[in-house]
């Protein structure tokens, strides 16, 4: 009888690397029981709140909606918010909610928007003259305990009114 070319394995790393080649299966088996259909998380509404030094402070209202069959549970959200293609604002909340399965809820968030974000804004700004639509970008992470959680992007515009404000016509 002739050795094997190589040490056979003990049981127990047998099973383990067993366990680890099947672990994908399970997990995209986990996801597809619960709906596989990610969060969509929208803009809902901004209000102003108190800032340091020259930054701005805002909460920003974020309607999560969970078209999946399963309830989200939610233990804390990240965000950032680019205006015009530019970096404007940043927040972190440690919100813990659940969304019903078919459900939503509106989240707020404390963002923050610091005095360089808005002088680029208003640098960006200063070539144009006739801007009526605002267009931003809002992207972040939805956390679900320390496996879990989804990425979100939001796309959408507003109106600027140009009867006022900086950009007003003389």
């Amino acid at each position: 009888m002739h050795p094997a070319p190589y040490p056979r394995l003990p049981a127990l790393w047998r099973r383990r690397r067993l366990l680890l080649l099947a672990l994908p299966a399970v997990l995209a088996g986990c996801a597809a029981l619960s709906g596989g259909l990610p969060p969509k998380v929208n803009f809902a509404g901004i209000e102003s709140i108190g800032g340091e030094g020259m930054e701005l402070r805002f909460n920003l209202k974020l309607r999560v909606q969970n078209p999946a069959d399963a309830p989200l549970q939610i233990d804390g959200l990240s965000l950032n918010l680019a205006v015009r293609g530019i970096d404007f604002a940043s927040g972190v909340s440690a919100v813990k909610t659940t969304v019903p399965r078919f459900g939503e809820t509106v989240l707020t968030v404390p963002v923050t928007v610091p005095a360089t974000a808005v002088l680029r804004q208003a640098w960006a700004m200063t070539g144009s003259r006739e801007v009526r639509k605002i267009e931003f970008e809002l992207s972040g992470r939805l956390g679900a305990g320390p496996l879990g959680g989804s990425r979100f992007a939001s796309k959408g515009e507003f109106d600027w009114p140009l009867g006022s404000g900086p950009l007003a016509k003389p």
